[in-house]
């Protein structure tokens, strides 16, 4: 049951296009033959032109080394013991027989005057006619002011050749006395120094600066035009220019066969193809009803919230929706052909979901609707409504099952906010009792305190003037400072449950901490409870209540001495640390009781709720209050052997 793709939607919705596909598929199939063999000729041609250019400069570099030897030759030709002419002639002889591109070689004697060459002059069929007087004397006298050699340039002579002349000075004792002169034949050049392999393949040409071609060496074969590579003849110069034009090699057979046989092959598929036509037609028709049937299955689906699943009878997926997929956050493709068990089963209730599974799958399932805990893809857990149906194929036979799932995570959070907001309805109603209760006691109390109060001091008086050294007057004393005491916290209480604040005052919380454990020193003591102080030396001064902060500080220091009651620990012990950072005061009192559970961590500081069997669940909302109003904070932390630790953070006074 796989999802048709977008693309074949809609190729099944375009006969036509698809009719040309074929024609379109043979005609790009040509040109990208064409093209291929383009840039297979192409890429030839580049080829042959890096092997133009690298044989180019290798011939190039062969006549100049050629040249610059023939210049040294021709420089020892002057030398002591070689000025005979029998000397001269066969030195002359063996260089001219060498393949060098020479055709006659000079020497002119600079002190006697004296000519030697090897052909002589008179020999017409080596030197021809020339224009002009051989060698060049422009040329000799250049080479005696310079000291060095030199060209000249080329001039044509008979049977169409052309040719040029060196002249190389010959020095003794550190000047010139000798030119030996060196006649190239540029014919004879190009034919000795160019190879049969080059020949084979390039026209090889000398062309003067105008353009003009004074000799070559090739083949009667066509050339290709403007394939040529020219290049620099230097020495001589005078812009001369080494030229070479590769032939043209015959079109090869293989390469004919090759294109009318994938030709051929292009035009039997395009018939094949076009063979089918009438079947494509007949598809075309039974997929566009099928299409038009997708579509309005698939606009139900994506129109509903409830996700749907369809498994086989092994349990394996066939298919999903798109609510299913949104709902347990895993995408279509991760789904389909899984096997049990599921990634949206939760890892705590396996065994639960498995077996409801197996029931299903064995027809042994609830027939109404049945609730299970899924988990999304987040790992957020969420309840859902599930309903299984048979899954029925076209013959009538059962192949798996149809289950819908609804997301109920939302309607359960909105049934437990009401029942919590219920709750609190119910909490706020008894704070309210209580705080009108708690207004009619305090009205009541404060007389007998008051006449308490009177009493107490009444006798203190009596006694200090009849037995000013009775033991009793101390206690008297402390009586009427309670009473006092009690009239206060009384009267805060009062204030604080109507949200009224006192006027604040500068007080040093050290003295409110140990206020507080004067007045629980005596319960510790019936306990056997240990007290550890660890209070600074110098002043800690806060803004606030002095009254109210004491009351706050005994209460946690109360329910630490209670908790002390059901320590299991060996050592009783409460501690109070008292510091300061820079903008503010901490203290902290850890006891080793039992400790807090976690589960109970965030309604500890709630009105009414308490651990203890006859609590009344005030103290610690008090205490909050107080902290809160002080522009403090409060909290707790378990300690790593066992017991809590209340923290209280009040921010200092600035003078």
């Amino acid at each position: 049951m796989a999802r048709p793709s977008p693309i074949e939607l809609d190729t099944v919705g375009s006969p036509r296009w698809l009719l040309l596909l074929p024609r379109l598929a043979f005609v790009a199939f040509v040109a990208a033959l064409s093209a291929l063999l383009w840039f297979s000729h192409q890429q030839d041609l580049e080829e042959q032109r890096a092997t133009l250019i690298s044989d180019m400069l290798w011939l190039e570099q062969n006549l100049r080394f050629q040249m610059v030897r023939n210049e040294e030759i021709l420089g020892q030709l002057g030398r002591p013991g070689s000025d005979s002419t029998a000397n001269f002639d066969s030195s002359a002889r063996v260089l001219l027989t060498n393949s060098t591109g020479l055709r006659q070689i000079f020497l002119f004697d600079l002190v006697t005057g004296r000519r030697l060459a090897q052909p002589t002059a008179t020999d017409a069929q080596l030197v021809g006619e020339a224009q002009g007087e051989v060698p060049a004397p422009s040329t000799l006298r250049l080479v005696q002011s310079l000291g060095k050699p030199a060209y000249t340039a080329s001039y044509p002579i008979v049977d169409n050749d052309w040719q040029m002349e060196v002249h190389v000075p010959i020095f003794r004792g550190g000047r010139a006395v000798a030119v030996a002169v060196g006649v190239y034949s540029l014919r004879r050049m190009i034919e000795e120094s160019v190879p049969w392999w080059l020949a084979e393949r390039y026209r090889v040409s000398v062309i003067d600066s105008g353009g003009n071609e004074l000799t070559s060496r090739s083949k009667v074969l066509p050339i290709l035009p403007n394939t040529s590579y020219e290049l620099v003849f230097d020495p001589p110069g005078y812009g001369l220019l080494l030229s070479a034009t590769p032939y043209q090699t015959p079109f090869r057979l293989i390469d004919r066969l090759l294109i009318i046989a994938v030709i051929c092959l292009a035009i039997a598929t395009l018939i094949s193809i076009w063979m089918v036509r009438k079947h494509l037609q007949q598809r075309i028709r039974a997929e566009a009803a099928l299409r038009k049937e997708y579509l309005f299955r698939q606009a139900m689906e994506r129109s509903v919230q409830t996700g749907l699943r369809a498994r086989d009878l092994s349990g394996r997926v066939l298919y999903v929706n798109e609510a299913f997929c949104r709902m347990v956050g895993w995408p279509e493709e991760e789904l389909i052909g899984r096997t049990p068990p599921m990634p949206y089963w939760p890892d705590n209730a396996l065994e639960e979901i498995k077996g409801v599974h197996d029931r299903i799958l064995a027809g042994d399932g609830p027939t109404e609707p049945f609730e299970l805990t899924f988990v999304r893809r987040s790992g957020e857990p969420f309840s859902a409504l599930v309903q299984e149906a048979p899954l029925i194929d076209e013959t009538g036979h059962q192949t798996g099952w149809m289950g819908s799932v609804v997301d109920i995570s939302e309607r359960k959070a909105a049934e437990e906010k009401a029942l919590r907001q219920q709750e609190r309805i119910q909490a706020t109603t008894r704070l309210i009792a209580m705080g009108e209760m708690a207004s009619g006691l305090a009205h009541e109390l404060n007389q007998p305190l008051a006449a308490i109060s009177s009493y107490c001091s009444g006798s203190l008086q009596l006694l200090q003037r009849q037995s000013p050294d009775s033991d009793v007057i101390p206690a008297l004393v402390k009586a009427v400072e309670q009473t006092k005491r009690a009239g206060k916290i009384i009267r805060r209480i009062y204030a604080l449950a109507k949200r009224e604040t006192g006027v604040p005052e500068r007080i040093d919380l050290r003295e409110s901490l140990r206020s507080a454990i004067t007045l629980i020193e005596a319960t510790l003591r019936r306990q056997g409870v240990s007290l550890i102080e660890n209070i600074p030396d110098t002043e800690i001064s806060i803004v606030g209540d002095p009254v109210l902060i004491e009351q706050a500080i005994f209460n946690i220091l109360r329910n630490a001495s209670d908790a002390m009651l059901k320590s299991v620990s060996e050592s009783h012990c409460i501690e109070v640390r008292l510091s300061t950072k820079t903008d503010y005061a901490q203290l902290s009192i850890s006891d080793d009781g039992p400790g807090i559970p976690t589960q109970l961590g965030q309604s500890i500081f709630d009105p009414l709720f308490s651990t203890k069997a006859d609590g009344m669940g005030m103290g610690l909302a008090i205490c909050r209050s107080i902290v809160e109003s002080h522009k403090g904070r409060i909290w707790f932390e378990p300690k790593t052997c066992g017991g809590t630790i209340f923290f209280i953070r009040l921010p200092l006074s600035i003078s």
